[in-house]
């Protein structure tokens, strides 16, 4: 308990700023929208990487991570065209008029009609746009492990580097959690090597129950998760015997900031997009994002911000600004026209017996800004909104859009 109360005296003189404004000054803090896992051709995705680049770009976004399974987009590769296959001669005729024929390079190899992939550097001089779109490199370090009470199951353990100079090898291990640190330790070490910022985060951890919530939390180069992934078969939700990805965030959270002593942890939202020529598939584009608040349009200033907390994890809810003092968190939320919104103040109390309930709910409000006024007995807190409208893609049936804010040291 006197561990316990050793973190929660800490006093957080913490001043969030957040404004809407898109005005691009070197220096003026701007919200920045970006996607941090997203699968092309290069690996298991359906298209090849210049159709999610145009999406993301008309839609919005102001950068984009590309993160295949252990590859990077660099170098020759070259990927069969076929009837059946990921890529049909039906999607290359619509690159072609789409990019124009000579974007579109195909060759015939032994029998077999191939298109040349584009590598992430001839993206970037088609696409990115100083000030306004940004690619960063990344990788999504595709690893497994084998529980020793069953060897013949496999079971997936994925993290996301962010701003990579060169190609992660997926580590080995006989746990989750050892895989897991191993995978993070490599993407911070190269940052490291380099004096590049990099970022980790956990995927999807419900995905093939790979990762408990304890695993989670014992995380300890880095403090990212997804606690939100718009593929639908990675079981954000959770199931009658699994806590939903949600869940684990709070119990995840107490534990680092009692036993573990190990700080913070922020959640990250997702579209895991590897479906990019239809709608209403298994993973699409524009299910979930990041809204990132960064003083410019650079890899390394998001990182940094990132680093801070100074981001939110989006499904659709988008904020105007949250103002974090030491008496008080509130939420100004981006009013929409006969949209109705719900803010939930959710953590866990500390009492003279010790902790209350987990991941409770503080206060739920529907005034807007929303506001909580701290006890001084919470561990964290941390706010979910909750928009009165309907995903229009959702990850599952009856799901409506939201916004997850980042937890705080309440004392």
């Amino acid at each position: 308990m006197g561990h316990v109360r050793g973190l929660v005296s800490v006093v957080v003189l913490l001043w969030i700023v957040v404004s809407a404004s898109r005005a691009s000054g070197e220096g003026e803090p701007r919200w920045l929208r970006g996607n941090t896992h997203t699968h092309t051709l290069w690996s298991d995705g359906d298209a090849a990487p210049e159709v999610p680049a145009a999406w993301y770009k008309e839609h919005g976004y102001d950068f984009l991570v590309l993160s295949d399974h252990n590859i990077l987009s660099v170098g020759e590769k070259w990927f069969p065209i076929t009837a059946t296959g990921r890529l049909t001669p039906e999607r290359v005729d619509a690159m072609r008029e789409r990019f124009g024929d000579e974007r579109v390079e195909v060759r015939e190899s032994e029998g077999v009609r191939e298109m040349r992939l584009q590598t992430l550097d001839e993206l970037r001089d088609r696409f990115e746009v100083p000030g306004e779109f940004l690619f960063i490199q990344g990788e999504e370090v595709t690893a497994s492990f084998v529980e020793a009470d069953e060897p013949r199951r496999s079971l997936p353990v994925h993290v996301n580097g962010l701003n990579l100079a060169e190609l992660i090898v997926p580590p080995t291990g006989d746990s989750a959690r050892k895989v897991m640190n191993a995978s993070v330790d490599a993407i911070v070490e190269q940052g490291q090597r380099l004096g590049r910022p990099v970022l980790a985060h956990i995927n999807h951890p419900n995905f093939g129950w790979g990762l408990t919530w304890e695993d989670v939390a014992a995380v300890i180069g880095d403090r990212f998760f997804e606690v939100y992934n718009g593929h639908r078969g990675v079981a954000s939700h959770g199931a009658p015997e699994h806590l939903s990805t949600e869940e684990m965030w709070d119990r995840a959270l107490t534990l680092r900031l009692t036993e573990l002593g190990l700080g913070l942890l922020y959640g990250v939202a997702t579209d895991d997009a590897h479906s990019h020529w239809s709608r209403g598939e298994v993973s699409v584009p524009g299910r979930g994002w990041v809204m990132v608040r960064a003083s410019s349009l650079e890899a390394g200033a998001i990182i940094e911000a990132m680093g801070r907390g100074d981001f939110y994890a989006s499904s659709g809810v988008m904020l105007e600004e949250i103002v974090i003092r030491d008496d008080r968190y509130v939420i100004d939320i981006r009013r929409e026209e006969g949209v109705d919104y719900t803010t939930r103040f959710i953590g866990t109390r500390v009492g003279e017996g010790g902790l209350a309930e987990v991941g409770a709910e503080l206060a739920r409000t529907v005034e807007n800004p929303a506001s909580y006024s701290f006890r001084g007995d919470e561990l964290y807190v941390r706010a979910v909104v909750v928009s009165s409208r309907p995903h229009p893609d959702p990850y599952a049936k009856g799901d409506f859009e939201m916004a997850w804010v980042q937890p705080v040291l309440a004392r």
